[in-house]
């Protein structure tokens, strides 16, 4: 008995802290200061005409109302860390050990930076892990992919995309033996690498052509040759690289008669022939491949939005959407709204489950992922340039990290395998996080960011004009930023070609339309 009661009190959880709140000692420092702060503003607004602390502390309410709402009570540890460790020694249940320490709350509580990645000379807009999680790809403005051996930070291949503006996404094919890689860029051209174990880049070919960015790509769980893309031109290409003619127009994702520009895209892992995509409305449609007719419904299956945003005036865009591991829930974050998950076996026009808040989406196309082996945790960057980590069941905040020193951070990648992540945004390097803080976070300025992140916010939904400005001054000045890289890479002459196969749907316009800022590329 007196073993099992220590047992039970070896815990890697949090649970006796209050996860929205400072510690208890920086709270009272914190309400210490307030006081002062608010005594010496009272003071001066006694002496003006119809000063009142009304408005004040009406606004405080409804905004530690706002922060409280909607939150469940944390669920118990799901893994303790020593009886864990003597149960994988003895050889009990040893293949589940890993899967248990990824998903463990008490480790996200320890994320802490490990490292970074330093070779990129734009912002880096995407990464991820091969399968096996050795190797890491990234894309940046600077048009460049370079695949790394993340574990000892070196890069082992470097190479010109063949794209012609910022690249988007670069993602390893699955069970092509880390071989192929599709990329996507705002030029809208879809293209592939293929890489050679010598470590280089034999060459890279176009395979379709979006007449707009194609911000995203959707890889198929177990194929080596296909995957899905979408773009602003709101046109979805299913791409097969057996194919003469890779290029597949799939659908053109319309609200009534009008076309609704793509940011995200998505393939269900459990059910591939189904995929979510997301952008200029605030709609999550799920289409299945099998069975689109677009005079049916415009060939949607089912959609999903959260019920106050159905009929919102203001502009609502989906910058990513997301499957959890068993394709069961949908995750999707708005653009200055929150992140929202949805169950993607409810019906036609289902209400949200869950409500993650805090963070803030607005200067960029935010990215949002699951955390965790069965999809735990939920992780989004933001604005202020913090990373939250949200328990999925509970919505509470339990870690919150700074990440980006240029403000905003857009990616995250958790890794396949084990408990850590890489994260990037606004600065040029890629960042690693792993579990190995000695102490739980304390979540020190937690709700100021949060209540400033929500401010801002609300400002920012009163003046649209203002937002527009902002956001055309962030495009232009990343857009001059990443034209000097371009000139200096291409006098490089490397062999990768922008040869192409040409396909009916592929469009052969270089310049994909219009650029759009309303929801501005990361």
């Amino acid at each position: 008995d007196t073993d099992a009661n220590r047992e039970e009190e070896d815990t890697d959880s949090m649970d006796g802290s209050g996860l929205y709140s400072l510690t208890e000692d920086q709270d009272r420092d914190a309400d210490g200061d307030r006081r002062r702060g608010g005594e010496k503003r009272a003071a001066r607004k006694r002496n003006r005409p119809g000063s009142g602390s009304n408005h004040s502390t009406s606004s405080d309410e409804a905004m530690e109302a706002w922060l409280g709402a909607e939150l469940q009570d944390l669920r118990g540890p799901v893994w303790r860390a020593v009886p864990s460790l003597r149960s994988r020694e003895i050889g009990r249940d040893a293949h589940q050990f890993v899967r248990r320490v990824c998903g463990a709350r008490g480790l996200v509580q320890r994320l802490e930076l490990q490292g970074r990645l330093e070779r990129h000379t734009g912002c880096v807009n995407t990464l991820h892990f091969n399968p096996s999680g050795t190797r890491l790809a990234s894309g940046s403005d600077d048009l460049r992919v370079v695949i790394w051996d993340w574990a000892v930070r070196h890069a082992v291949l470097e190479f010109d995309s063949g794209h012609k503006s910022n690249v988007f996404q670069a993602k390893f094919l699955p069970h092509s033996g880390d071989s192929t890689l599709a990329m996507c860029a705002r030029d809208g051209q879809i293209r592939v690498a293929e890489l050679s174990a010598t470590q280089c880049c034999k060459n890279t070919k176009r395979v379709a052509q979006h007449k707009g960015a194609a911000h995203k790509l959707a890889l198929e769980p177990d194929s080596q040759c296909s995957f899905l893309s979408a773009g602003e031109d709101a046109v979805v290409f299913g791409i097969d690289l057996r194919l003469d003619r890779p290029a597949n127009k799939l659908v053109v994702v319309k609200e009534g008669d009008k076309k609704v520009g793509l940011y995200t895209i998505y393939v269900n892992p459990a059910k591939t022939h189904h995929f979510a995509v997301g952008g200029r409305d605030q709609y999550v449609r799920i289409y299945d491949q099998r069975k689109i007719n677009e005079n049916d419904n415009n060939g949607v299956l089912k959609k999903f939005c959260p019920s106050h945003l159905v009929s919102i005036e203001s502009k609502t865009n989906i910058t990513c959407l997301v499957y959890s591991h068993d394709g069961t829930e949908l995750l999707a974050s708005y653009n200055d709204e929150d992140i929202y998950l949805f169950d993607s076996n409810h019906s036609d026009g289902a209400d949200y489950l869950r409500r993650y808040k805090g963070h803030r989406n607005n200067a960029t196309v935010k990215g949002v992922n699951f955390y965790g082996p069965c999809s735990e945790f939920v992780v989004s960057g933001s604005d202020c340039g913090h990373i939250y980590l949200w328990d999925k069941y509970s919505a509470r905040i339990v870690q919150f990290m700074e990440g980006d020193k240029g403000g905003v951070v857009n990616c995250l990648e958790p890794h396949p395998h084990l408990p850590g992540m890489a994260t990037s945004g606004l600065d040029y390097d890629i960042k690693l996080w792993a579990p190995t803080a000695e102490n739980p976070t304390g979540l020190k300025g937690l709700k100021e960011v949060m209540k400033k992140n929500k401010r801002e916010r609300d400002e920012d939904s009163m003046r649209h004009g203002d937002q527009y400005d902002t956001q055309l001054l962030w495009f232009l000045m990343r857009h001059m930023r990443s034209r000097r890289p371009q000139r200096t890479h291409r006098e490089g002459g490397e062999q990768d070609t922008d040869e192409s196969w040409s396909s009916p749907d592929s469009s052969d316009e270089d310049d994909g339309g219009p650029d759009h800022v309303q929801c501005m590329s990361s």
